[in-house]
């Protein structure tokens, strides 16, 4: 089964009733017993969930501690392209919008690496717009080859692949695939997609399980804060980590929190607000519900909220964030942007906000030694 089909299985109307319907005494139960059964996911998100958001911080810190140690893992996205097939209403990216194009060549992309590398990032994550003819399977292996001496971990974040193209990727040296759903809802996703390949709600649905299957070490997961009801959306993202945690259990599954603010375009204004609050209990929630899920937060968010969220589950993080072509080195200023930054600090900076909250910022969790066989 894929989980397209435990989707269309879901009543969602049914599950938005049971988290509106949740009780107190429900919600004190599910904490109580410290079990948490697929039934009990919608009650975590649930308005009545809200009183006990100071027992959900309690207990998603003192999981994360448990499970994680007092540590945050630091990376970098590098853009490849802004090029775009598709028209999506809330991207900097939309191929309506008159933006700066720029894909960049592999040399322009080792220079970026680089970059980098020299500010002591070992993880990375490879973003590009959906154009498959800029962002070829074989550019990817080049720009791959190009970078892989330099980083211990290479993540990307494109257009879903078939899953022999993720093997490729996979014995180049990629070992990560973040893709989101944005909204888990069909009949609202096409409203958000209205051209372009990404309008297929399905083949979307079902490509991080097919990039697990190539090898990847781990897929990550999101739903777009703000495009629709978000205890729904956290709902059905959580019941989308439990499934793929059961189908590959050897994965270190991990799950983001993007939330729109603006696009970079000021063209999108979000219909569906989502509070500080809101997002504290999500990744509350969330923690506890896939306890050894990695937990990531972004540059979107502001500085001083991304500082009062350590040690609240989160332990991954990026820094010093460029979401446009070339941001690094190549370029200058930032013209093509996908979103505009919230944390505008440099990874330094970063790294000692986390080490004076008394965590461990780290730059290097992972070794493809790990993965070698024989």
């Amino acid at each position: 089964m894929n989980f397209s089909d435990h989707v269309r299985a879901l009543d969602l109307e049914a599950l938005r009733r049971q988290i509106r319907a949740a009780t107190p005494d429900e919600v004190a139960h599910v904490l109580g017993s410290g079990q948490i059964g697929e039934s009990d996911i919608p009650l975590l998100f649930s308005p009545a969930a809200d009183a006990f958001l100071e027992e959900l911080a309690q207990a998603s810190s003192a999981l994360t501690e448990r499970r994680f140690g007092r540590v945050v893992n630091l990376y970098c996205p590098l853009y490849l392209s802004n090029e775009c097939y598709n028209q999506c209403t809330y991207c900097g990216f939309s191929s309506k919008l008159k933006i700066p194009r720029l894909t960049l060549t592999p040399a322009q992309v080792e220079a970026e690496a680089r970059a980098l590398h020299e500010q002591g990032f070992r993880h990375i994550l490879l973003v590009s717009g959906e154009d498959k003819n800029a962002v070829s399977l074989d550019y990817l292996v080049e720009c791959v080859r190009r970078v892989r001496a330099l980083f211990e971990s290479i993540a990307i974040e494109i257009h879903p692949l078939p899953q022999e193209d993720y093997r490729v990727l996979v014995a180049e040296g990629v070992d990560g695939l973040a893709l989101y759903q944005e909204v888990y809802d069909e009949a609202l996703y096409r409203e958000y997609h209205l051209t372009g390949p990404k309008r297929d709600y399905w083949t979307r649905l079902d490509a991080i399980a097919a990039g697990r299957a190539a090898g990847m070490r781990s897929p990550r997961l999101a739903s777009l804060l703000g495009l629709s009801d978000w205890r729904l959306q956290a709902a059905l993202l959580a019941i989308h980590g439990r499934w793929l945690a059961r189908k590959f259990w050897r994965a270190r599954l991990a799950v983001s929190f993007p939330r729109i603010q603006d696009s970079a375009q000021e063209v999108f204004t979000p219909e569906f607000a989502v509070t500080d609050r809101d997002l504290v209990h999500m990744l509350c929630a969330m923690r506890l519900i896939l306890p050894d899920a990695e937990m990531v937060i972004s540059t979107r968010e502001r500085a001083a909220f991304r500082d009062q969220l350590l040690g609240l589950g989160v332990t991954r993080t990026s820094a010093g964030s460029k979401t446009n072509p070339g941001g690094y080195r190549i370029t200058e200023g930032d013209d093509g942007e996908q979103f505009d930054v919230g944390d505008e600090r440099s990874p330094n900076e970063v790294a000692a906000a986390i080490a004076a909250r008394g965590f461990e910022p780290v730059w290097k969790d992972f070794d493809r030694y790990f993965t070698r066989e024989g």
